[in-house]
């Protein structure tokens, strides 16, 4: 099987909505409307009928998410730890080989962003999206066998998402024919300033 076709149950999908969206005054950034839908909603669209299981990373208001995934999943430790713990948190919940992960806040993602992250991964044990200027790490592929040592870099303090990428072979994908497709939405602007915007299908 080429590694652009590889099958939807082998891949989990996860979405990251476990921060404490300080920027946007401690709202829970994810079910923050966008368009009329939770941010998480059109993430979430980008996701479902490729995977095998759509998970939710939250660490409040699992309720709210609980209709919009398979399953939620808090972090493996509290304390708000960051998007590196969310990630370990899904490598651990995954029951397949690979994760796909995305923000909850970055609602206009390509459409055929896991089709494009398997075509780009080789022989990488881990895929990140790059828009032509910048990585988005955020935006990955990853083998779950990574886990172990995922877990071992967070007990010794690493917190950088870089930087255990960098322990393992990974590649960049290039999406640099759509670099708006990853705007994220960190403050009320942004959110007003994508709303307004016509990148975005419908």
């Amino acid at each position: 099987m080429a590694r652009d076709e590889m099958a939807q149950d082998e891949l989990t999908g996860l979405i990251l909505a476990g921060g404490q969206g300080r920027r946007m005054g401690g709202v829970d950034k994810g079910l923050v409307a966008f368009r009329g839908r939770p941010l998480v909603a059109h993430v979430r669209d980008r996701l479902v009928g490729r995977v095998a299981e759509l998970l939710i990373n939250a660490n409040r208001s699992e309720g709210d998410y609980a209709p919009l995934a398979d399953r939620v999943i808090g972090d493996a430790e509290g304390g708000f730890q960051g998007p590196l713990m969310g990630i370990y948190s899904g490598l651990c919940a995954a029951r397949t080989p690979w994760l796909v992960v995305a923000p909850c806040d970055t609602p206009s993602l390509p459409r055929e962003l896991v089709p494009r992250l398997l075509a780009g991964r080789g022989d990488a044990d881990i895929a990140v999206a790059w828009d032509g200027e910048r990585l988005h790490p955020v935006v990955a592929l990853i083998r779950t066998a990574l886990a172990d040592d995922l877990a071992a870099a967070l007990a010794a303090g690493e917190r950088k998402i870089d930087r255990w990428y960098a322990r393992h072979p990974w590649s960049r994908v290039d999406f640099s024919d759509c670099p708006e497709a990853f705007a994220n939405l960190n403050t009320d602007d942004d959110r007003r300033r994508l709303e307004t915007a016509r990148h975005e299908e419908p």
